[in-house]
């Protein structure tokens, strides 16, 4: 184990946070949990970003409304007259107010003790605007956090980041012990089928129409086929165009005759509930349409279980399942994510080959050696902070 941050040390995150639902608020909230394990003599304290009412059950101290950009400011200066020692951000751009999310450079030119980034998003061929934000964090932060190395050279080199500002860790895994993958089919009611699972929360960048069109294909030569797609829609989605882009899937799956083969489970999951589908699917499918995806909380959850992953080629897939972890199939291109699945389902010594190369990956993502790396450098950040 490492040495624990020193005694008194206070860390603040703003971020989201449950109840929101919200990727990122429960990727703070299961980071929260294992460095309270990980730095028993440290204090965590969360400062929420709203863009609601939300009962917050544990762990916030303090909140702020996204859109107000005085929130920010004050923030600063609040933060300054407390006794927090590091300022930790959780940061994508949607989360904050303005234009990209640009409010929060009010706080961070404002807050006077060491900031720690983690980035959730890092675009390639970013506009004027976001690149300018993501370039004046790095510049303003003691520390960056990356969670794939392929991003490095884009934070180097678009963003001007200096390489040794930047830090490279895995997006945590929370770990249970679970039933075996056919007592859980079978306590599901889809004993001895082939399944396929999707989960998060559905928005129409996340290319389900594509993993339908799919599953049309495999059923042809696997008719017992079952692709389960998890979680009800994104909350900013439904506010804004309800539930059309789901309405658009189900006619899809009617127009092809797949009601035995495809199964909505509109819900928000909770954690045991992923890890049970995850434990009980041969093959987790990410058909997302966009590249530039620096990390993905499902596809990670599915590396730490050991399951075969089918997915397009985004930045984080790209380098998940390199070295014979999964497959790779082309953007916006049903015949190719269904070759993947048919190679995958044909292929069983196969499948279990690259179930072995994924679950020596996955021992590396577990919450608890996650939370290690943060502790160290957390106590890195706040040394440096009182040497100056």
């Amino acid at each position: 184990m490492v040495k624990n941050i020193e005694k008194g040390l206070k860390v603040a995150f703003l971020t989201t946070y449950p109840p929101r639902e919200c990727g990122i608020a429960t990727f703070s909230q299961d980071l929260i949990k294992a460095l309270k394990k990980a730095c028993s003599n440290c204090s965590l304290e969360v400062i929420a970003v709203n863009d609601g009412h939300y009962d917050y059950k544990e762990d916030v101290v303090y909140e702020i409304d996204q859109h107000r950009r005085s929130d920010y400011i004050q923030l600063a200066d609040k933060i300054n007259g407390s006794d927090i020692d590091v300022l930790v951000i959780e940061h994508e751009y949607g989360i904050f107010g303005g234009d990209w999310g640009e409010y929060v450079l009010d706080l961070i030119e404002g807050v006077k003790i060491p900031i720690v980034t983690c980035l959730h998003t890092v675009l390639s061929s970013p506009s004027e605007k976001p690149k300018e934000i993501l370039a004046k964090i790095g510049e303003k932060s003691a520390k960056v956090v990356t969670m794939a190395r392929n991003t490095v050279e884009l934070l180097t080199g678009i963003y001007g980041i200096p390489r040794d500002k930047i830090e490279i860790i895995h997006h945590g895994v929370p770990m249970r012990d679970v039933e075996p993958r056919e007592r859980l089919k079978q306590k599901h009611g889809y004993g001895g089928r082939p399944v396929i699972s999707t989960f998060g929360l559905i928005s129409p960048g996340k290319g389900l129409e594509y993993g339908i069109q799919a599953i049309s294909k495999v059923v042809e030569r696997h008719r017992d086929v079952l692709y389960l797609i998890l979680g009800q829609t994104h909350p900013n989605i439904k506010k804004e165009q309800g539930e059309s882009y789901r309405e658009k899937l189900i006619a899809l799956v009617k127009e092809l005759k797949l009601e035995d083969n495809v199964k909505f489970i509109n819900k928000y999951l909770t954690k045991d509930e992923i890890i049970e589908y995850l434990q009980l699917s041969d093959i987790y499918m990410t058909p997302y349409l966009g590249r530039e995806q620096a990390v993905s909380g499902t596809l990670a959850y599915a590396i730490g279980y050991g399951r075969v992953v089918v997915s397009t080629p985004y930045r984080y897939a790209e380098e998940m399942l390199a070295e014979g972890r999964g497959m790779l199939a082309d953007f916006k291109d049903s015949e190719s994510l269904a070759k993947c699945i048919l190679y995958v389902l044909d292929n069983p010594e196969k499948k279990k080959e690259m179930e072995e190369k994924v679950i020596e990956l996955g021992k590396e993502m577990t919450w608890d050696k996650v939370a290690e790396r943060y502790n160290e450098l957390f106590m890195e950040v706040a040394r440096e902070a009182k040497e100056v």
